[in-house]
């Protein structure tokens, strides 16, 4: 028996050189876990915002007082007033979508007002800021031969004097929903008016936020150009250092006279109901103050 035949044993070759690691294929740039949280959140707080944005644009009730009536064709400045959202009632909604469009007006500053067509010859007096609306009713009411242009951006506001008015049967009431400032400039015409209002605006108490008082001799300068002469402007404060910042500035404008031989406050005239915002003053201690100026 033949043994078994190995086979030729092959020449041993160069050994084959050891794999390496694959070359990377170029990609993109990995990001840093910082920087890439830090753009999530960015782009949370922009969308966050533009939803904030669409919502005051939105109208809370149609055919109601617009949410942003100047909308962007407005400069945009420090205001004397901080819109906010509250509880609009049953009542006040319902007050709201039956009168606004008859007794209710945007300030959009895209044209000028006819105030003797829209109170039927009325002398007009301006009130800026009338809260929950129950002072500026009992004034119309008391004194029917005076329109009252009432304005605020607070709409369960608006849907109460609104309410107010139609159950006091007063019809020399509208109610301006906007920024009083481009009222006065782009929608009223020279000495349009009677007389101006402003009891119990925001004191702004803190220095820094002084520049947002609304008596101010700019303000004054426009208002000043829409009053008549002989027209009164009548302003009330509890906070003192604004109640002297008012008596300052209006004794130092050359169009406006003191009513006052002193030189002083006038004493509460009867036709200013006690406010709301006046009753929770007084019961804090504070001391109310009226000025009264005669635009010369």
């Amino acid at each position: 028996m033949s043994e078994p035949v190995n086979p030729t044993p092959e020449t041993p070759g160069p050994a084959p050189e050891t794999p390496g690691p694959a070359p990377e294929t170029p990609g993109p740039a990995l990001e840093t876990p910082g920087l890439a949280d830090a753009d999530d959140a960015a782009a949370r707080r922009a969308a966050s915002f533009e939803r904030q944005r669409r919502l005051r644009q939105e109208p809370r009730f149609p055919g109601g007082p617009a949410a942003d009536p100047a909308g962007s064709h407005h400069e945009r400045r420090i205001r004397s007033f901080q819109p906010r959202r509250s509880r609009v009632t049953t009542g006040q909604e319902d007050a709201l979508q039956r009168l606004w469009p008859t007794w209710g007006l945007d300030i959009d500053g895209r044209g000028v007002l006819d105030l003797r067509t829209l109170f039927d010859g009325l002398p007009v007096i301006l009130e800026i800021g009338f809260g929950m609306g129950e002072a500026t009713a009992q004034m119309a009411a008391d004194d029917p031969t005076t329109g009252i242009l009432a304005v605020d951006v607070h709409t369960p506001g608006q849907g109460n004097l609104l309410g107010l008015a139609e159950r006091a049967g007063v019809s020399n009431v509208r109610v301006a929903n906007g920024d009083a400032i481009i009222l006065l400039r782009e929608m009223l015409e020279p000495a349009a008016l009677d007389g101006l209002r402003v009891y119990f605006p925001d004191p702004w108490p803190k220095k820094r936020h002084h520049k947002r008082r609304l008596i101010q001799p700019e303000f004054l300068d426009l208002v000043a150009q829409r009053l008549k002469p002989g027209a009164v402007v009548h302003c009330a404060t509890d906070w003192e250092p604004y109640a002297e910042q008012m008596l300052e500035v209006l004794t130092a404008h050359p169009l406006f006279e003191n009513t006052q031989a002193d030189g002083g406050y006038a004493p509460r005239p009867p036709f200013r109901p006690l406010t709301r915002f006046e009753g929770q003053g007084l019961d804090k201690g504070h001391v109310v103050h009226d000025v009264l100026f005669t635009r010369l």
